[in-house]
């Protein structure tokens, strides 16, 4: 029953699918206006920030099988570039924003290039160092970064001459966003460079013997996961007006990670279902909020024991709903596990 479910929602015609996706737009575009209340806002603008975060270490992780855990250092360097651009130098947010994803793209590029030859539990720890390198850069480097007091009076944006200051108005940017990411990260994954990722993910190996440049798509893999990052922490500046290093901690990139693990890795939507859970766990666990990392710990736990594909990873799921069409044949849906490295990968190396 299951997967006849599953089939007729993968078999639906793209008419019913831009139905679908329409009908959802519009309730989005909707929601602030049927209810406009400040502190719900503010929490659906963190849900839409680690939407971001989430689907682009998912990249990493899900679709090409690296492990990073230090993604908390690329959101860092997009926060504080965008604030360093917007005070010091007064650019414009708009300006300032795609500059910090270019910035940790940059830099993502850097930290691949020693570590492609590394995998598991040494690249693990290798992005965990890179991470807390960058924290105590922006901790330590007083003349650039504020040092300890961090970076205050970060200004709003301004949208043809309207200030954008409240919950509200950010809510459409961080909306408009990730509406941006699903699109481009979707036809991505579908790509040629998409199959070259899933490719290597599937058997590394194999992947080069076919042909695949695996050194330029891990290193292309990694680049892309840390741009989308450095926007997420270039649009989360403004929206807080302050920023300092210790809100880009180790606990801050266990945190995206759990988001990735608890929604299901290799997938589109497993992040996003992830970061809603995450985060109304945060609101509702806000009364006893140093017990929030137990909580999560032993959801984390239960997620690998119970169901370690994540909520929308199996493959057989409705909402895993992303496939990977080679010529006409239908693979499974991406983040499945499956056999079909070869086939992808002989397409990813031409």
């Amino acid at each position: 029953m299951k997967k006849t479910i599953a089939k007729f929602a993968l078999g639906l015609p793209r008419g019913v699918k831009a139905l679908g996706i329409g009908i959802l737009a519009a309730v989005l575009i909707a929601l602030p206006i049927a209810y406009p209340k400040s502190y719900v806002m503010g929490v659906i603008c963190r849900m839409y920030m680690y939407m971001i975060l989430a689907g682009s270490l998912n990249v990493i992780n899900g679709y090409s099988g690296q492990f990073n855990i230090g993604h908390a250092g690329f959101f860092c360097i997009g926060a504080y570039t965008e604030a360093i651009l917007a005070t010091k130098l007064g650019l414009s947010f708009w300006i300032a924003l795609p500059i910090g994803g270019v910035m940790a793209a940059a830099i993502g590029l850097l930290v691949a290039m020693p570590t492609l030859k590394l995998r598991g539990t040494y690249l693990a720890i290798v992005t965990l160092g890179f991470s807390e390198i960058i924290r105590l850069v922006a901790l330590n480097w007083e003349g650039l970064t504020g040092g300890p007091v961090g970076i205050k009076g970060i200004p709003s944006p301004l949208f043809f001459g309207f200030k954008v200051s409240k919950s509200i108005h950010y809510y459409y940017i961080f909306l408009a966003l990730v509406a941006i990411f699903f699109f481009v990260t979707h036809r991505v994954v579908n790509s040629r460079v998409g199959r070259a990722w899933l490719s290597i993910r599937e058997d590394e190996l194999a992947a080069r013997s076919l042909g695949v440049e695996t050194r330029f798509y891990k290193a292309t893999n990694f680049m892309y996961g840390a741009f989308w990052a450095g926007i997420a922490g270039a649009a989360f500046a403004p929206y807080f007006k302050f920023i300092s290093s210790d809100m880009f901690s180790l606990d801050e990139g266990f945190n995206i990670l759990s988001m990735v693990i608890i929604g299901g890795q290799g997938t589109l939507l497993g992040p996003a279902v992830g970061s809603i859970i995450v985060n109304f766990l945060t609101e509702f666990l806000r009364p006893i909020s140093q017990y929030r990392l137990v909580v999560y710990a032993l959801l984390i736990i239960g997620m690998m024991w119970l169901r370690p594909q994540g909520l929308v990873g199996a493959s057989n799921s409705i909402l895993a709903g992303g496939v990977v069409k080679i010529g006409r044949r239908r693979h499974t849906p991406i983040g499945a596990p499956t056999g079909a490295a070869h086939g992808a990968a002989s397409k990813g190396g031409k």
